[in-house]
């Protein structure tokens, strides 16, 4: 088979698929939603951001509300580390539409890390800090 006739089956086999994963509803749905629009709560989404701001960022997304962030190590215990996930649930300013989980790590002593527990009131604390913030924008935002 020539090259040619080989890309042009690719792309037809795509043009295929493509075609396969279109329907009415989701083209429907698609044009129903703004394309700029988040698909959280931009206050709960903003004061996330703004409260592990001091934990590196592995990923952001928006449109999904998930929030990772990378391994935190705090300079004062240099033998453990942490690392955050934040799952936006909801398009309201609503304190059931937040989820965090809380992931530590402490040193083996060779070079490595061991999972260890964190602490269930850690998650708590930045679900709370994360609300709190969120209303001060919020509030911000309606006296301007």
């Amino acid at each position: 088979m020539s090259m040619r006739a080989a890309k042009i089956a690719v792309l037809s086999l795509g043009v295929v698929a493509l075609a396969a994963c279109g329907g009415r509803a989701n083209h429907n749905l698609a044009r129903a939603t703004p394309a700029a629009a988040i698909g959280v709560n931009s206050y709960l989404w903003r004061a996330t951001l703004d409260t592990l701001a001091f934990m590196p960022l592995a990923s952001a997304d928006p449109y999904g509300g998930v929030v990772i962030t990378d391994w935190y190590i705090n300079p004062e215990k240099p033998d453990e580390r942490f690392k955050a996930t934040v799952y936006i649930l909801d398009s309201r300013l609503r304190a059931d539409g937040l989820k965090v989980g809380v992931f530590k790590e402490v040193s083996n002593g060779a070079g490595g890390w061991v999972t260890a527990p964190a602490a269930d009131q850690t998650s708590t604390d930045i679900e709370n800090a994360i609300l709190t913030r969120a209303r001060q924008l919020r509030l911000s935002n309606l006296r301007s």
